[in-house]
């Protein structure tokens, strides 16, 4: 592949790790690119199944019960709360780095985060500093999720202009399916370790880096940006008239922030999330106090564990249906379906009806997955394809905040409750309606979203100048 040298470059080759050494040569299939992207999805996707290490780490001097100088759960707890938060700092300030040096290097750039997050973590599990913890797998690794969360996704929607929702249902699945993946593994590989002077976690935490560090680096090498100009056979791109409200414009990532749209978005995005956050993180103790004589504590570890089925299929199943019923008609959905079954979630709770109890909660479960998945999509319409990674980074900061502002709620909200004489049974009505009303409110952001208003959009020698 020719390429012509640009002011600056010390040749006229492109570098193995430039965006310009990843364009496919013609005959490339573009189904080649979903499977590396989920390559980088299901490894970084094991965030959500961290916390199978929480008990052994507060025994890893004690071995097989805590010791005085031992870690304690509070402690612990932060390790995830920074991954969590540098996820969304990195995928937001790395957003336009991204755009200008193609996926490929930021793909191989989280490997060797999430990777060397695990060794850093490792290393201070064997030298019981838990700010090598912090370190490791909360800064560097959370830094490789960020990154290797949105490097995909701007790539699978320009190779899928045609199926934008499919595209990037197929990957943000793998993200929330690599728990699945990763919780039994990682318990598997503590107990092979596990001997008289070792809890087995460190050497799990190698193991892990490496596997994960080979398998989002063969993704990065795999991955392949589509020539320029390039659509599917026989696709023709849908006017901006539209229903569906899909753009041929594109709005540059800094002036996307100038747009009331973002920020209506960013809001359809967070009270989305807040809505199902809150209740996945206590879904076992909910059940089991809304039904207090009938389930027991295995079957509310089913519950949590079928509620994780329908937060990931929710991802495929809603982004796919967004390519016909359109991304804003997919909120919609969410927020009145959602409302409606918060609603009634404390009325099924009182009359014994388990059935629609659980029902009620997958369903919500799986647009709460499904928010993240059709949400790069609803950018990609609204603002073009040209800059929708570095956006869709900055809009993730809306998870950030969902994921302090939905637990906050819940669990407060409860606490309050119970305090002044409410029965934990009863407890969680006010809050699952409190939902309820977040989410009536999110349809009315959704509803004021509109096209981008014409001054924001790039001319053809600007778009021209970033490429």
């Amino acid at each position: 592949m020719s390429s012509i040298a640009k002011p600056g470059d010390k040749t006229g080759s492109p570098s193995f790790f430039s965006k310009q050494a990843t364009v496919a040569r013609p005959g490339f299939s573009r189904w080649m690119v979903p499977p590396a992207a989920l390559a980088v999805h299901l490894c970084i996707g094991q965030a959500y199944a961290f916390s199978v290490f929480n008990g052994p780490l507060t025994k890893v001097i004690g071995i097989t019960q805590s010791a005085p100088d031992d870690w304690s759960l509070t402690t612990l707890g932060w390790i995830f709360s920074l991954a969590i938060v540098f996820l969304g700092l990195s995928a937001a300030f790395a957003g336009k780095w991204l755009e200008h040096v193609g996926p490929r290097r930021t793909m191989f750039t989280a490997a060797c985060c999430f990777g060397g997050g695990f060794i850093v973590s490792a290393i201070g599990v064997w030298t019981h500093q838990i700010w090598l913890l912090y370190l490791g797998y909360g800064v560097i690794g959370g830094i490789g999720l960020g990154l290797g969360y949105v490097s995909p996704v701007s790539t699978l929607i320009r190779w899928f202009p045609d199926r934008r929702g499919m595209a990037t249902g197929m990957a943000i699945m793998g993200f929330g399916g690599g728990a699945m993946i990763a919780a039994p593994l990682s318990v598997a590989l503590m107990n092979h370790f596990k001997s008289a002077t070792s809890i087995g976690v460190a050497e799990t935490f190698i193991v892990l880096g490496i596997a994960y560090f080979i398998s989002m680096t063969i993704g990065s090498l795999a991955i392949r940006v589509p020539p320029a100009d390039w659509k599917p056979a026989g696709w023709t791109p849908p006017a901006t008239t539209t229903t569906k409200m899909i753009t041929r414009n594109h709005v540059h990532i800094d002036q996307a922030l100038k747009t009331p749209q973002f920020y209506l978005i960013w809001l359809v995005l967070f009270l989305n999330v807040t809505a199902g956050i809150g209740i996945l993180g206590q879904a076992s103790v909910m059940i089991q106090e809304s039904f207090k004589s009938t389930v027991t504590a295995a079957a509310a570890a089913g519950f949590v564990g079928l509620l994780s089925l329908f937060n990931m299929g929710g991802r495929f199943i809603w982004a796919s249906g967004s390519d016909w019923l359109g991304r804003k008609n997919t909120y919609f959905v969410f927020f009145v379906l959602g409302a409606v079954l918060y609603y009634f979630v404390p009325t099924f709770a009182d009359s014994g009806n388990i059935a629609l109890f659980v029902l009620s909660y997958c369903v919500i479960l799986s647009m709460y997955g499904g928010g993240f998945s059709t949400v790069p999509a609803y950018l990609a319409d609204m603002f073009g394809t040209a800059f929708v990674g570095g956006i869709h980074g900055r809009l993730l900061t809306a998870w950030a905040a969902a994921g302090v502002a939905g637990p906050v709620l819940v669990n407060y909200i409860r606490a309050y409750e119970v305090a002044h004489g409410v029965a934990k049974a009863d407890a969680y009505t006010l809050t699952v309606h409190l939902m309820a009303v977040l989410l009536v409110i999110g349809f009315i952001c959704n509803l004021l979203v509109k096209h981008v208003d014409e001054k924001h959009h790039m001319t053809e020698a600007e778009l021209a100048a970033e490429k």
